[in-house]
């Protein structure tokens, strides 16, 4: 006669070939299979154009970054289009109808971070790594440039550093909000008269 263990050995021997087999079969966890996703089919000019618009309405891009996230699509999907995909005539349509605007892109993203304290270097490296072309860019940048002094304060206030510090900093902490500020993308001059600053003293914007 068999023990129960045998049995249910038995059971979940014969049911391997149709079923998951838990730790606990026998006690009627057995689970069936989940079946595998089939994969998506490859993109004509229709389905690339409607995954531009979604994406486009998703998220504030530019150019380069519709562009490249296309090509993405392209290398992940395929295409069975006529020709070549047409990455760049889709993304030149979006942007003639203002789905995708480089230079709106340009003053926003600057915004933002002069409100977040980040200076001129750090816009312009944004707008880089963005796609952002020298002329879209220009107007953003020139906002930031004369706006320098006051996202440095933001900067420093945020941090606590410089006049903004609780207590008198050491040299060393001295140094370090100076390290603070210049990663931030301020120039070292002003980074410096932040840094030296002592706190409660908010020099002004055009001391030397």
């Amino acid at each position: 006669m068999q023990s129960p263990h045998t049995a249910t050995h038995d059971v979940c021997s014969k049911m391997r070939g149709a079923f998951i087999i838990r730790p606990d079969c026998g006690t009627n966890m057995a689970m069936e299979p989940r079946r595998r996703r089939e994969g998506r089919p490859p993109y004509d000019e229709a389905g690339l154009e409607q995954a531009a618009l979604s994406y486009a309405g998703r998220f504030a891009t530019t150019r380069a970054r519709l562009a490249a996230y296309l090509t993405r699509k392209l290398r992940e999907r395929g295409w069975e289009g006529a020709g070549e995909p047409p990455v760049d005539r889709l993304v030149e349509k979006l942007a003639s109808l203002g789905y995708v605007d480089d230079r709106s892109f340009a003053e926003a993203r600057a915004a933002a971070l002069g409100r977040r304290g980040y200076g001129l270097r750090r816009v312009t490296e944004a707008l880089r790594a963005a796609g952002v072309g020298e002329e879209d860019g220009a107007e953003a940048k020139a906002i930031a440039r004369d706006q320098a002094w006051e996202a440095a304060l933001r900067f420093a206030r945020r941090r606590r550093i410089g006049p903004f510090a609780s207590d008198e900093p050491t040299p060393e902490a001295r140094e370090k909000a100076l390290a603070a500020l210049l990663r931030a993308g301020h120039p070292l001059d002003l980074a410096r008269r932040l840094a030296r600053s002592r706190p409660g003293e908010v020099p002004e914007a055009d001391s030397g």
